[in-house]
């Protein structure tokens, strides 16, 4: 993701700088979860009713409600019936395909703004309850470890409410951003990037009008002035990360290296004006793929959208962008090019590794950030120097923890904001560690940690000591105490090879002694330290 920079809520938890230990290696997230949550009690007249359950969730620090236990879903198949009204709720299908982790008479999905007509288990009608933004399911059956579970859901999905994630409404249609906590609020799942599975999506809607999402296409049938689109993943995928654009949108196709798809959507309305920003993407690819090894997934593309919202997004082979930030003319085209760059960089970092917890999000836009970064330096001009944007990250890395937290121990989100995680500390912050591992383990051994972390995590979640470990292993050495200053600690430590760096003291501005100007400082420019700002948007909140 980018998006704006926003000054962040003082939040007094700060977490223990203790470096988290846990298991490393693939796979999907399978906690267990006790057996008792369906037992009766014992009457004096009888066998009481079970107690009904309440909304539970994974525990992760920054979002504790988020996720469930007690099963691990393999595939969704959502089927989304749009009227045609951006306005109105759309009658939809959840079928979700899992296999029970724990001995299980209840389970939760997260879902929220959506009512929920029946729901099936295993073919019979299951007792459903919605509490919070957890529905809680009672199927007639008892659920064994390990069994396989069919759950299907009829329910609606309500674009309508309020601006804080999942539908978009665009100029003609809608759009989907999930990240960070909001796919549940357009179809029920268990909302937590460790539970990665795969998609099948069936749209239907006006025949005038065109569904995308994300994977491939299988086949589409018109019928009565309607027609119903099915797009399928080959590889798994994380809720947050879903995408389904309905609107009067052009499909543009091409190809990459080695043949892989290329699919543009664009409001067709401006096909023309936007073709020369979609012919970079192939070379984009090219681009990555020369840093850090093959595309990971089936097919690649930018979905432009007609419609503020403040952020880019990196859904899985379709990033979302807002269509202002190509129409500017504030802002040079090498750093728009750098900002698709981060996008298409989280296809790698974030979407086929994908973060063990939200803590783990440094990850993701610390090496989306590296590389737009990177791309920005060899084909911008002095203002994209990436010496110049680090030591300016620098200067800033102290106030930026002491306001957002370190970079693998973020600050919770600010109230009512659970996208205010994404402060600068993830961003330029975080693009700052890489920057000093490099520095201390020199250029040939980051290099080969970047194509191995890839490479060793494809289609699964890691999580921060995951990548402490592996930068050990690579770089000959133990990187622990390394790493917990730069990840953990308060202050930031000194930059290797730059002794002479200082970080900004209270009052400094930039041009002061022993500042550095923040890159972009003349007109046009882009916004300090990378894409945080949406063109003809800046500082809108996402």
């Amino acid at each position: 993701m980018s998006l704006p920079l926003r000054r962040p809520s003082r939040d007094p938890d700060r977490p223990a700088p203790v470096l988290p230990r846990g298991p490393s290696g693939r796979g999907r997230w399978t906690g267990l979860r006790a057996a008792a949550l369906g037992l009766a009690a014992l009457a004096t007249l009888g066998v009481a009713e079970p107690p009904a359950v309440g909304p539970q969730g994974l525990g992760d620090r920054l979002f504790p409600t988020l996720g469930n236990t007690g099963y691990d879903v393999t595939s969704y198949d959502v089927s989304l019936d749009y009227s045609g009204h951006n306005d109105r709720p759309l009658n939809a299908l959840t079928e979700i395909s899992a296999r029970a982790t724990g001995e299980l008479d209840h389970l939760n999905l997260d879902f929220a703004r959506g009512a929920v007509r029946s729901v099936k288990i295993g073919g019979l009608p299951a007792r459903h309850e919605q509490h919070g933004e957890d529905l809680v399911l009672t199927p007639a059956f008892h659920i064994s470890r390990g069994q396989d579970l069919k759950i299907s859901i009829a329910h609606t999905s309500d674009p309508g409410s309020k601006s804080d994630g999942g539908w978009i409404r665009t100029a003609d249609g809608l759009a989907m951003a999930n990240q960070a906590d909001a796919a549940h609020r357009v179809f029920p799942c268990n909302d937590h990037p460790s539970d990665k599975a795969l998609f099948t999506f069936h749209i239907t809607a006006p025949r005038q009008l065109t569904a995308v999402a994300n994977g491939l296409p299988l086949r589409s049938g018109a019928r009565a002035g309607r027609r119903t689109w099915t797009y399928r993943t080959d590889h798994p995928m994380a809720t947050e990360l879903a995408q389904v654009s309905i609107g009067k949108s052009s499909v543009l196709l091409r190809h990459g290296p080695h043949g892989l798809p290329i699919r543009d959507v664009v409001p067709t309305a401006d096909r023309a004006s936007l073709a020369r920003w979609l012919a970079k993407t192939p070379g984009h690819v090219s681009w990555m793929e020369r840093k850090v090894g093959p595309y990971p997934f089936e097919a690649y593309g930018v979905l432009i959208a007609n419609a503020r919202t403040g952020f880019e997004l990196e859904t899985q082979t379709l990033s979302l962008f807002e269509k202002a930030m190509f129409t500017t003319d504030q802002l040079p085209a090498w750093y728009v090019e750098s900002v698709m760059v981060h996008e298409l960089a989280h296809q790698w970092f974030g979407n086929s590794v994908s973060p063990r917890r939200w803590s783990d999000v440094w990850l993701n836009e610390a090496h989306a950030t590296w590389y737009e970064s990177l791309y920005a330096q060899e084909k911008g001009d002095h203002r994209a120097s990436l010496e110049t944007r680090m030591r300016h990250a620098y200067e800033q890395s102290d106030g930026w923890r002491a306001e957002g937290g370190p970079p693998a121990a973020p600050k919770s989100p600010s109230p009512g904001e659970k996208i205010s995680i994404f402060r600068p500390i993830v961003y330029d912050g975080s693009a700052l560690v890489l920057y000093a591992l490099r520095q201390k383990i020199g250029p040939a051994a980051f290099d080969r940690i970047e194509r191995e972390w890839v490479a060793r995590h494809r289609d699964g979640v890691a999580g921060t000591s995951d990548f402490v470990e592996l930068a050990s292993q690579v770089a000959g050495q133990d990187l622990t105490a390394f790493f917990q200053g730069w990840l953990y600690g308060e202050r930031t430590p000194p930059m290797p090879g730059h002794p002479q760096w200082q970080p900004r003291k209270a009052g400094d501005k930039p041009g002061a002694k022993g500042a550095t100007p923040a890159p972009g400082a003349k007109k046009p420019a882009p916004p300090p330290g990378g894409p945080k700002a949406a063109a003809g948007n800046p500082g809108k909140p996402a």
